[in-house]
C-alpha cells in the first residue's frame, strides 16, 4: 500500500473460453519488526477464511471483519501512490486515549466510484480483517460511514519489495542470508494463508511490502479467493499475471495453494535478481509457449544453488509434487541457521531458445554484428579495446571470463544474462557442438 504500481506490473491475459492445451485433465485437480495492532484481534471460532463475495449483502462482511474508525482520528499527511480505486496516502492514526499517533497507510476510494467498485474496494478490507500474522499486512480498520471511504493498514516504510530491491542492488547488507530471511518471512505468511484455506493468486514481489526492519508482509488481496471443498478455486473470468502463474492455472483457470507455490518460485527469482522482470521483455504468449515446453528461468547471478533448486521444485510441472509452504519455511529456516548452505552458487544454465531476442548466428560476422544484434552497441568499444576483435576469440571466452570482464562495468542483470546466453549459443554453433539432447522440437530447454 506504499508505492505506485507501474504498467509493467499488469502483465496479464484476459481469461477466455478456449480449447485447452497441455498435459492437464480436469481429473488432475480432485483430490522482530511486527507492527503491533492498536486493538486485540477479533476472536472467532472459525479456523478458515470466509470469502466476502459469498455474503448476500457484502457490506455486512465489512462489519463482521473490519473495525469502523472515527475519521477524526485519521490525519492524511501525503499522497505516496495511486491504485485502481484511488489514492494511497501516508498518515497517522491516533489511539482512542489520544496518547500517541502511529504511522499508517490510507487507501481512499475516489469520488464517483460505482457501487460495484465500492464493494470490490471494501471486499479487500473484509479479507485483510480476517488475518492476524506477522508476515501478512495488518488492517487497522475502515471508514465507511463518511467520505472519502478509507482502508487503513499498518505503514510499511520501505514500500513494495520489487521497488526496494531495484533501489538497493549492490547494497552489501542485502547478502544471500538477508535475502533468504526475507523469503522465509514471505513463505511463513503464505503458510499462514494456505492454512486458512486461502489462495492469493497474485503472489509477486510487487505485492509484498517491506518495513523498516526488512520484515516482509504479504499484501494486495484483490485477486485472492477462498479454496473450495476440493482445495481449489476456479475463476469464471478476469485477468491473471501470466509471468507468475502456474501452467495448470493458465490452462484451466484452476487455482490451488500449489499454484501459489509456483508463484513463490518466481518471486524467489525476483528477489535474488534484485527486482529483475521475469522472462525479461518476452510477450505473454512467448512466456506461455516456453513454459509449456519445459523452459524454466535460469539462476540469477550469484544465486545460491540451494535456492535455485527450491525455485525449480516450485516450478514442477506436476502440481502435487511441488513443496508445501510449510516445507519451504522449514527448508529456508535451515539455510538461515546453517548459512554455509548458501555459499555454493548455482551453475549458469544456458538457454537454447529460438526467440526474437536471440541473434541469427548466420548473420553475425564480427564483434560489431554480435553487439548490434543484441542491441548492446555501447559495449563494442569495451571489448575491442580489450583486444577481442573477432568471433574466433569468443570461442575461448567462457562464462567466468565474461563475468569478470563485465563485473566492474554498469551492466544490468538482464544484459549479463543475454550476453551469457548468446555467448554459449555462438560457441556451440561456431565449434560445431550442437546440444540437441537439450532441445525440444520447438527449441526450448528441457
Amino acid at each position: 500500500l506504499c508505492q505506485l504500481k507501474t504498467a509493467s506490473d499488469c502483465e496479464s491475459l484476459d481469461y477466455q473460453k478456449r480449447q485447452v492445451s497441455g498435459n492437464y485433465g480436469p481429473d488432475a485437480f480432485f483430490n522482530s519488526g511486527w507492527t503491533a495492532p492498536l486493538w486485540p484481534s477479533i476472536t472467532t471460532t472459525a479456523k478458515t477464511y470466509i470469502d466476502p463475495h459469498t455474503y448476500e449483502d457484502p457490506t455486512k462482511a465489512v462489519k463482521d471483519f473490519a473495525r469502523e474508525l472515527d475519521p477524526n482520528l485519521i490525519v492524511i499527511e501525503s499522497v505516496i501512490g495511486g491504485g485502481e480505486f484511488g489514492d494511497v496516502c501516508r498518515g497517522k492514526l491516533r489511539t482512542i486515549n489520544m496518547m500517541k499517533d502511529i504511522l499508517v497507510a490510507i487507501k481512499t476510494l475516489k469520488q464517483g466510484a460505482t457501487d460495484k467498485t465500492r464493494l470490490d474496494f471494501l471486499s479487500e478490507a473484509s479479507i485483510m480483517g480476517q488475518f492476524d500474522d506477522e508476515n501478512v499486512i495488518y488492517l487497522e480498520g475502515v471508514v465507511t460511514k463518511h467520505h472519502p471511504i478509507m482502508i487503513v493498514t499498518e505503514y510499511m516504510e520501505n514500500g513494495s519489495l520489487d521497488t526496494y530491491l531495484r533501489a538497493n542492488e549492490g547494497n552489501k547488507c542485502l547478502d544471500a542470508l538477508q535475502l533468504t530471511r526475507m523469503l522465509c518471512g514471505i513463505a511463513s505468511g503464505m503458510k499462514y494463508l494456505s492454512e486458512m484455506k486461502y489462495i492469493h493468486r497474485d503472489l509477486a514481489a510487487r505485492n509484498i511490502l517491506v518495513n523498516k526492519d526488512l520484515i516482509c508482509k504479504v499484501a494486495d488481496f484483490g485477486l485472492s479467493r477462498e479454496i473450495d471443498e476440493d482445495n481449489s478455486y476456479t475463476t469464471k473470468g478476469g485477468k491473471i499475471p501470466i509471468r507468475w502463474t502456474a501452467i495448470e492455472a493458465i490452462d484451466y483457470r484452476k487455482f490451488t495453494s500449489a499454484s501459489d507455490v509456483w508463484s513463490f518460485g518466481v518471486l524467489c527469482w525476483e528477489v535474488i535478481s534484485f527486482g529483475e522482470r521475469p522472462y525479461w521483455n518476452w510477450s505473454n504468449q512467448d512466456v506461455i509457449k516456453a513454459v509449456k515446453n519445459s523452459f524454466r528461468l535460469p539462476p540469477p547471478m550469484r544465486c545460491p544453488d540451494v535456492l535455485y533448486k527450491l525455485m525449480l521444485a516450485c516450478w514442477n510441472e506436476q502440481y502435487l509434487e511441488r513443496p508445501k509452504f510449510s516445507e519451504i519455511v522449514q527448508q529456508l529456516t535451515q539455510y538461515i541457521q546453517l548459512p554455509n548452505h548458501l555459499l555454493p552458487l548455482a551453475k549458469q544454465r544456458f538457454l537454447f531458445v529460438n526467440h526474437p531476442d536471440q541473434p541469427n548466428i548466420a548473420q553475425i560476422t564480427s564483434i560489431n554484428d554480435w553487439f548490434h544484434n543484441l542491441e548492446l552497441d555501447r559495449l563494442i568499444c569495451l571489448f575491442i579495446n580489450a583486444g577481442y576483435t573477432n568471433l574466433s576469440q569468443i570461442c575461448h571466452f567462457n562464462s567466468s571470463d565474461l563475468k569478470i570482464f563485465i563485473g566492474n562495468n554498469n551492466i544490468t542483470h538482464d544484459e549479463q544474462i543475454r550476453l551469457l546466453n548468446s555467448l554459449n549459443r555462438i560457441q556451440s554453433e561456431l565449434v560445431f557442438i550442437p546440444s540437441k539432447s537439450l532441445l525440444t522440437s520447438e527449441g526450448y530447454l528441457v
